[in-house]
C-alpha cells in the first residue's frame, strides 16, 4: 500500500495498533491524539522504524479548527488517500436516567461530530468530484451499536449508531467518487478505554463471548488495514464485526 492515511485517536489503544499496522503496510501515518504526547510520539516513532514517514497533531477533533489543523499538517505531508475515524470515548456506567445533558453532549460531540467533521474533510481532498485520485475511509464503531449497552452506557452505543449510519450513507454519497467508506465494529477489546470506566468489564463479560475471549487491538486493526486496502476494492458500505461472536 502506497499514500497518506489519517488516524484520529492514534496514541493508544485501537488507534495506536491501527497506525502501525498501517506503517507497516506502507502507508504514511498522520495521526491525531488529545493529551498524551509521550504516547503519541511512541507510535509514531514505532511507524518510522517501520520505513515510513509519521506525525502526531495534538487536536481535540470535536473541535472543528482542530479538526482543520490537523488536516492542514497532513496535507503539508502529502496526499490524503486514508481516514481512519477511530477517535472517542466512553462515559462511567450509569443508566440513562443518571445521565447528564452534559454527558450525552460530549458524547455525541466526541464520537459523531468528530467522525463527520474528519470524513468531510477526507471527502474534499479524495473525491474526484473535486479533483481527488479516491480513496477509503474506515470508521471504528463499535458491537454497543447492535447490543445497545443497556445498563452501562446506552449513550455510547447511540453514538455508534449514528456512526454506522453515517457510514452507509456515506459509502453511497460518495461510491462514484472513488471514495469507499466502511466500519469496524469491534466487540469487547483489551484496551484501557473500557476499563477505566467500568473496571473488570472484560473479565466480567469474557464468558459471554462465544470464542471465550477478549480481542487484541490488533486484531481490530488488522480488519482496518483490510478495509482501506485494494483487497477490499468492491467493498463499502460494509459493518464488519470483530467481536469474536458477541
Amino acid at each position: 500500500m502506497t499514500g497518506l492515511v489519517v488516524v484520529t485517536g492514534g496514541g493508544r489503544g485501537i488507534g495506536a495498533a491501527t497506525a502501525l499496522a498501517c506503517a507497516t503496510a506502507g502507508l504514511d501515518v498522520c495521526l491525531c491524539y488529545r493529551s498524551n504526547e509521550a504516547a503519541a510520539r511512541a507510535v509514531v516513532a514505532a511507524c518510522e522504524e517501520a520505513g515510513v514517514r509519521a506525525a502526531a497533531v495534538r487536536a481535540d477533533v470535536a473541535v472543528e479548527a482542530d479538526v482543520l489543523a490537523l488536516f492542514a499538517v497532513a496535507d503539508r505531508m502529502g496526499t490524503v488517500t486514508a481516514l481512519v475515524n477511530n477517535a472517542g470515548i466512553v462515559a462511567p456506567a450509569a443508566r440513562v436516567e443518571e445521565f447528564t445533558a452534559e454527558r450525552i453532549d460530549t458524547m455525541m460531540r466526541v464520537n459523531v461530530l468528530s467522525a463527520f467533521l474528519c470524513a468531510r474533510e477526507a471527502v474534499r481532498r479524495m473525491s474526484t468530484r473535486h479533483g481527488g485520485a479516491g480513496g477509503a475511509i474506515v470508521n471504528v464503531s463499535s458491537r454497543a451499536s447492535v447490543i445497545g449497552s443497556a445498563g452501562e452506557y446506552v449513550d455510547y452505543a447511540a453514538s455508534k449508531a449514528a456512526v454506522d449510519t453515517l457510514t452507509v450513507g456515506l459509502a453511497r454519497e460518495v461510491a462514484a467518487e472513488g471514495i469507499r467508506v466502511n466500519a469496524v465494529r469491534p466487540g469487547l477489546i483489551d484496551t484501557e478505554i473500557h476499563e477505566t470506566t467500568s473496571p473488570g468489564r472484560l473479565q466480567r463479560l469474557t464468558p459471554t463471548i462465544p470464542m471465550g475471549r477478549g480481542g487484541r487491538p490488533e486484531e481490530v486493526a488488522a480488519a482496518v488495514v483490510w478495509l482501506l486496502s485494494d483487497a477490499a476494492a468492491y467493498v463499502t458500505g460494509a459493518l464488519l464485526d470483530v467481536a469474536g461472536g458477541r
